[in-house]
């Protein structure tokens, strides 16, 4: 089926359901044709655009024969010629299959991976990157867990982000970010290379992941702070094992067990319902690759060299000699650019 049709078969839709929505649907059914046309509406106004365009091109190509009517014509075909292709693309764009999930807030989780001290001091700083870039946007972040390592690194840092849109902007970082740097320690000048692991999770509500309570075992014990000492002398610390999975989320971040638990089952149904949903993509992209990387926390996505000054991205070859910016939060340039690839990619796979 070729655009045209695709176009034609929306709007006899459109003209169906507001038939129906007017005389025959009720109940359940006309909540649904509601949301339907509600999704389709933006789309159906740009086919009435571009056939607009179509038509008022087709006349001044029409006019081109009448010598009074030439230059303005011509004008007109200039400025509608490049018109109809931007249409068609916005079309395009507006009809790839939407990710249920880019509405959502998201799950941050930063860790260290190797490198040692170094690693845990390129974590903390990455973590602190996206709190500047949330802020930039206006998106509220809440610091769930906060593992310091007491040397200005930490072990673990996990936030939840909320907004509008958070995931869709945040779901490319997930991966291996290598940095690549001369640590303070390094009397020799030696560059060092470390990586940091950076996960983002789509946040789930209790309706999307059903978890029964008697596969989890959860168990508390004593917080314990940077270096080991114990920061209280109550069990306030929670881990909870989600056994068909395996998936486990310690949490002791508050004083509170209660607030603890609550926290680690936040995370544990960003993390299963991030399982379904990668089950779900793998079955769905099978038969194509994508384009910008898995976002598999295994995957090497981005370098960070701070004696070049560069950042740059692996999965579509941009580097960016920026890096002071990028690391105060300055990351639209690398997601829009990324985004773009996506959608090209889901474009191509459609055709």
């Amino acid at each position: 089926m070729n655009l045209a049709e695709k176009l034609d078969r929306i709007v006899a839709r459109a003209e169906e359901l507001r038939a129906g929505l007017n005389e025959a649907f009720s109940g359940d059914a006309y909540a649904r044709a509601s949301k339907e046309l509600s999704d389709i509406e933006p789309v159906v106004a740009r086919i009435g655009e571009l056939r607009a365009a179509e038509r008022a091109l087709a006349e001044a190509e029409a006019m081109l024969a009448d010598p009074e009517m030439h230059d303005l014509a011509e004008a007109e075909m200039r400025e509608l010629k490049p018109r109809v292709p931007a249409l068609e693309q916005e079309i395009r764009l507006a009809l790839l299959p939407k990710d249920e999930a880019d509405e959502r807030a998201a799950i941050l989780e930063i860790r260290p991976a190797a490198g040692g001290d170094e690693a845990t001091l390129f974590a903390a700083e990455l973590f602190a990157m996206y709190q500047r870039y949330a802020d930039s946007r206006g998106w509220r972040t809440e610091i769930l867990e906060y593992a310091d390592t007491g040397l200005g690194g930490i072990k673990e840092g996990i936030a939840e982000i909320t907004g509008r849109g958070v995931f869709a902007r945040l779901k490319y970082e997930s991966g291996v970010h290598r940095v690549q740097r001369v640590p303070q320690t390094e009397s020799q000048g030696r560059i060092h290379t470390s990586t940091v692991t950076v996960a983002v999770l789509p946040e789930a509500e209790e309706v999307d992941v059903q978890v029964d309570e008697g596969d989890l075992r959860v168990d508390v014990y004593r917080a314990s702070g940077a270096g080991g000492q114990h920061v209280n002398k109550t069990e306030s610390a929670v881990r909870i094992t989600h056994l068909p999975t395996g998936i486990a989320v310690a949490m002791q971040e508050e004083k509170s067990q209660h607030k603890n638990r609550a926290k680690a089952m936040k995370i544990l149904r960003a993390r299963l319902y991030e399982q379904q949903r990668a089950s779900l993509h793998a079955t769905r992209a099978a038969d194509r690759r994508a384009q910008v990387g898995t976002g598999d926390r295994s995957e090497r996505i981005r370098t960070y060299n701070f004696p070049q000054g560069r950042v740059s991205d692996h999965r579509i070859d941009l580097t960016l000699y920026k890096i002071d910016r990028v690391m105060l939060g300055e990351l639209d340039e690398f997601i829009d650019a990324l985004t773009a690839e996506d959608e090209a990619a889901r474009l191509a796979a459609m055709e």
